[in-house]
């Protein structure tokens, strides 16, 4: 069973999550603000499958502990928000969060996010293992990035997620909306900027300038496009 740990400092709002995905087989871990977050992620943060963060609460705020938990590994994050404000969901991406719902929300919408991230997390056998490019080794079966020097690079579900889809689809120009499918399950609207945040996130992580971008380049009115020499392997 699944393990989920929930932030949120309203008590009604964490005992029905809890009761919703126990029905739908997850195991739930409950806090009521950062501290107790904290201690929790740092007791179970090795079987965690996913976290749960409110931005607003009484002792801290939800971004501070996305970069807490960014700071120890890749566990995906979905972010909520009570704010109509975008700067938060863009906020939150920035600092390394997979996903981001605005309150008040459907459970059900909840839980096919949650779905969806697992999946797309999932260690599935790929066809291929390998796949480098300047310098960078990606492996699909341990969901690693390695760079020139051996050092790992740290990447969010997400990104690792919309690299692969880079690496799989090399040289092809890809529209927005195909990249939201693959690494969100979903469509975003035109003026949804969460898509030109991740990508510039990734930018960052591979050196890559954003100004005039290498290995992912942006092809005005129709997308990006992946131009790196790839070569993917079994070993």
């Amino acid at each position: 069973m699944r393990k989920i740990l929930i932030v949120d400092d309203d008590q009604k709002t964490r005992i029905l999550l809890k009761t919703y995905l126990e029905k739908n087989q997850y195991e739930v871990l409950l806090s009521h603000n950062g501290e107790s977050f904290l201690s929790e992620f740092g007791h179970h943060y090795e079987h965690l499958a996913l976290v749960i963060l409110d931005v607003m609460l009484p002792d801290t705020d939800g971004f501070a502990l996305c970069k807490a938990v960014r700071q120890r590994g890749n566990t995906p994050i979905i972010m909520l928000t009570a704010s109509s404000d975008e700067t938060d969901r863009i906020v939150g991406l920035e600092l390394g969060a997979d996903d981001y719902i605005a309150k008040p929300y459907n459970p059900r919408e909840l839980l096919a996010r949650i779905k969806a991230i697992l999946r797309r997390s999932s260690n599935e056998v790929p066809a291929l293992r390998y796949y480098r490019f300047n310098g960078f080794t990606l492996d699909l079966l341990e969901r690693t990035v390695i760079d020139e020097h051996g050092k790992p690079v740290v990447l969010t579900g997400l990104d690792f997620q919309l690299l692969k889809y880079f690496v799989e689809h090399v040289g092809e120009i890809l529209d927005r909306g195909v990249l939201c499918e693959q690494t969100r399950g979903r469509d975003v609207g035109l003026f949804d900027r969460s898509l030109d945040v991740q990508i510039s996130r990734l930018r960052l992580r591979l050196n890559d300038d954003g100004k005039t971008p290498v290995l992912i380049k942006t092809v005005r009115g129709a997308g990006y496009v992946f131009s790196a020499d790839v070569v993917g392997s079994h070993a």
